[in-house]
């Protein structure tokens, strides 16, 4: 059984929201300065519409935490995101300027997976988290959530994802240690995702 859905739409200023496509593609089909989008939750939705119905607007989280994804950088690599509940990237906090791109974003251009980019997108997460002592980390990787992130890696793969998969454990426990929690939230939840999760 699908997951429900919620379209939020904006004509003319005047706004609403929907359960379901149908009635929402009724309301707007032929309508000018028309704007409209699928959510997750009611609450996105909401949220999406009190801010303007903003296209460029990323999903806003319901809670407070650190949210990581990773994702094909338009075929010039991988591309990680760590950012706030409302969709700000936080990666200034741990990487220099020049690390970063213009879309707030670090581009890894080596020949690496999306796995693997996640995983370092974790990392990040847990740095943020430790510095600024923030108690939750939300991502929408199981491998890296429920294995990579706890050392629980295949040994035939890279030295350098090992590698990175002990450093991340390490980070982990120091995170949990302290109190902090890391969850699993769906793509199209995440503020962070970079738009290759959702259905």
């Amino acid at each position: 059984m699908s997951k429900k859905k919620y379209y939020a739409y904006s004509i003319n200023g005047k706004t609403g929201i929907t359960d379901n496509w149908p009635e929402c593609q009724k309301i707007v089909s032929g309508m000018i300065n028309t704007k409209y989008k699928g959510f997750e939750s009611k609450d996105q939705a909401e949220r999406w519409l009190e801010a303007g119905a903003d296209y460029n607007l990323k999903n806003t989280a319901s809670e407070k935490g650190i949210y990581f994804d990773a994702g094909t950088g338009a075929g010039k690599g991988v591309e990680i995101s760590v950012t706030d509940e409302t969709g700000n990237s936080l990666l200034n906090k741990i990487l220099k300027k020049k690390d970063i791109n213009e879309k707030g974003f670090h581009l890894i251009v080596d020949d690496v997976t999306n796995n693997f980019g996640e995983l370092l997108a974790c990392k990040y997460a847990l740095e943020v988290a430790i510095k600024e002592d923030i108690k939750k980390i939300f991502g929408d990787s199981k491998l890296i959530l429920d294995y990579w992130s706890k050392g629980y890696i295949k040994k035939e793969l890279s030295e350098e994802t090992i590698s990175l998969s002990n450093e991340v454990k390490k980070l982990r426990y120091t995170f949990e240690k302290n109190g902090g929690k890391m969850e699993h939230i769906s793509g199209g939840s995440n503020p962070a995702d970079l738009g290759f999760h959702r259905g």
